[in-house]
């Protein structure tokens, strides 16, 4: 029998990542912009807390999986290593692409995770969301909205300059205070990571709500599992692999691209966890007999969602990532420019939320502002 390759390894490992992504996801209902929804209109941050939980596990696992020497967080990316930690600190795009993705996704009918997550349930309209953000991303990749993307990407700041090699938080710190990075990372991790789930459990609402619990855990552990598909299994002499983890907006426009040109195409971890997700929250919406077709309610939820998903495409490649591949696989990182777009991507969504209940985008602004 032919040995298989590394990249058909790691993409098939992706691939049933992705599955139990998309099944849990589904069963417990996960949702990011569900769970900022949840805090902004009733007032309940349970779903919210599910999401902050699995940023924690995924900031314990990855940091954990770096200090037992099983992957290498402080590669360059241009060696293969994470896209997070470059010194290339892109804090303009972190912000205003964290920001339309946010906004985005309140039209969009949910983030990248979540238009998966429902087009294996039989959503059409997420079908369209994810075909428009699919190439809306792909032509902030390498389109012509390129152009814009390249020269935001001038304001870029160049951490060598000030004597940095990445932009970890933890190496921040750690020159601020005069210890070394790794000397650091063990309690700089603890702290961060323990923090956030001590933030989760003391709400009495989301201490019993099991399936909430349940699918902070198992999803933040994909992100590291992530990790360790790409960063040590697919670390081959001959054939590497770029260390990945979840991410949806950037994969979403490759898998695209593969369907498309499949004969002449090479699989990767991102086109098989969308492919996996899908397939997940179909096999869950089967198995409890929830799939049923969902199509768009009239124009005016057409032309939200196809807004909603061209500001996600554009939004999800200028930040480098969406509510996952930021929120998650980014933080897990413990990048500064991940916690810019995090924080970028919440208030974008707020203001999204607010502007749909005020009727306007200024209106919205004006209530997020009166509210802050």
């Amino acid at each position: 029998m032919e040995e298989m390759s590394v990249g058909t390894l790691v993409a098939t490992a992706g691939f049933g990542l992705g599955i139990i992504f998309g099944a849990v996801a589904n069963k417990t209902n996960f949702c990011t912009m569900g769970g900022v929804s949840d805090v902004v209109l009733m007032g309940n941050g349970t779903r919210f807390r599910a999401w902050m939980l699995a940023i924690s596990v995924a900031i314990l696992g990855t940091q954990g999986l770096h200090m037992l020497g099983v992957i290498d967080l402080t590669l360059p990316a241009s060696e293969n290593g994470p896209i997070y930690l470059t010194t290339n600190f892109g804090w303009p795009g972190a912000i205003l692409g964290g920001l339309l993705f946010g906004f985005g996704m309140t039209r969009g009918g949910g983030c990248g995770n979540r238009t998966l997550v429902r087009i294996g349930t039989g959503n059409l309209k997420s079908l369209v969301v994810f075909m428009i953000m699919g190439i809306t991303a792909y032509m902030t990749l390498r389109g012509i909205i390129a152009l814009g993307r390249i020269q935001l990407e001038t304001l870029n700041v160049d951490l060598t300059a000030y004597g940095l090699q990445s932009q970890s938080m933890i190496e921040m710190v750690g020159m601020v205070i005069g210890v070394e990075t790794e000397n650091l990372r063990l309690i700089f991790t603890l702290i961060v990571g323990l923090a956030i789930a001590g933030y989760c459990f003391k709400s009495p609402d989301f201490r019993t709500s099991p399936s909430n619990i349940f699918a902070g855990i198992v999803i933040g552990l994909l992100i590291p599992a992530g990790w360790y598909v790409t960063g040590y299994l697919g670390a081959d002499d001959f054939e590497p692999v770029q260390m990945f983890s979840f991410t949806f907006v950037s994969p979403s426009a490759a898998s695209i691209q593969y369907l498309m040109t499949f004969t002449g195409a090479t699989i990767n971890f991102g086109i098989a966890t969308v492919g996996g997700v899908i397939l997940g929250s179909f096999l869950v919406a089967i198995a409890t007999r929830s799939f049923h077709i969902e199509a768009f309610g009239g124009v005016d939820d057409l032309k939200g969602s196809m807004s909603g998903a061209t500001m996600m495409g554009i939004g999800g490649v200028i930040a480098l990532g969406c509510t996952i591949g930021q929120g998650l696989s980014g933080m897990s990182t413990l990048a500064l420019s991940s916690l810019i777009a995090l924080t970028s991507i919440i208030i974008g969504a707020v203001w999204g939320i607010k502007s749909m209940e005020e009727g306007s985008t200024m209106g919205g602004l004006k209530a997020m502002l009166a509210r802050g």
